[in-house]
């Protein structure tokens, strides 16, 4: 690894991507999702790393499931990804779903990769170049060969056990309204409410203006919820938003948050039979 590609952390800022754009070993993708995908401008060279699409398991009757290890291995080969590179991830919307990109190279043994804070926006807003046109293939195919690594994704076995465990603690990055049952959830067939014994912490809450919040209001938001607990679970709607939650726990310096790759389009589904609740949270760290 060139040491002049060293990430200062998780995150890096602007100041930190505009310093190296287009150094050899730099790779910029765009992880943006949904009405945020393609948004017509993008920071110069980035590649797009489709969530949405071939980056997602379609397999199976879950949004945004992880892939296996070979077709992992194939697209991020295809996007030109070497074992020695250095990654930032961003998206259109702020910080939303570039840590979920991250945090599924890093599921697949990829470390070297950080999150743009503020993404494209803070790009834009500081007067960065952008570029638009039909993104640009890789110059040449990569040689990363992904290696799975257990514990930053959990299955829905494993979040029940969690549920039960009083060291661990479950947050749910939803909307604080569909938590609790009183808004109707976006996808067609799902029970409203939570898991019982989860706790709500909306995503929007770990950031400031589209950056992720402080260290230090991180730890006070996560353990105004947790209390002792240390062990984290990060569950959503689709297992993205988790992702943010997740890189806020990391941040605040809890070991190992794990996110719940089916999320509640898992475990909200009828057919599941998975306990679920309305109404606020009862219980430790319930607030």
């Amino acid at each position: 690894m060139d040491e002049n590609l060293r990430l200062p952390g998780p995150l890096v800022g602007t100041d930190w991507l505009a310093e190296h754009l287009g150094a050899p070993g730099l790779l910029v993708f765009d992880a943006s999702v949904g009405a945020h995908r393609d948004p017509g401008q993008r920071i110069p060279g980035a590649r797009p790393f489709d969530i949405d699409g071939a980056l997602s398991d379609h397999s199976v009757p879950l949004p945004h499931a992880m892939p296996d290890a070979g077709r992992f291995t194939d697209e991020l080969r295809a996007l030109g990804l070497r074992t020695g590179d250095t990654v930032v991830v961003y998206d259109a919307a702020g910080v939303y779903s570039s840590p979920r990109a991250r945090w599924m190279l890093r599921a697949m043994g990829f470390d070297r990769v950080a999150v743009l804070d503020g993404g494209l926006p803070a790009w834009a807003a500081a007067g960065l170049p952008l570029e638009s046109g039909a993104p640009g293939a890789a110059a040449e195919r990569g040689d990363f060969t992904a290696v799975p690594r257990p514990g930053l994704f959990a299955g829905a076995e494993e979040v029940a056990a969690a549920l039960a465990d009083p060291a661990a603690a479950v947050f749910d990055a939803r909307a604080r309204e569909r938590f609790l049952g009183t808004a109707p959830e976006p996808r067609a067939g799902l029970r409203g409410g939570h898991m019982p014994g989860a706790v709500s912490l909306p995503f929007g809450e770990v950031l400031r203006e589209g950056r992720m919040r402080p260290a230090a209001e991180l730890r006070a938001a996560f353990g105004a919820l947790a209390g002792d607990r240390v062990r984290l679970y990060l569950s959503c709607g689709s297992g993205v938003t988790a992702c943010v939650l997740a890189l806020g726990a990391e941040l605040a310096g809890y070991p190992g948050p794990a996110v719940y790759d089916g999320s509640w389009s898992e475990w909200g589904l009828p057919s599941q039979g998975r306990p679920v609740v309305t109404g606020p949270a009862t219980g430790p760290g319930s607030g």
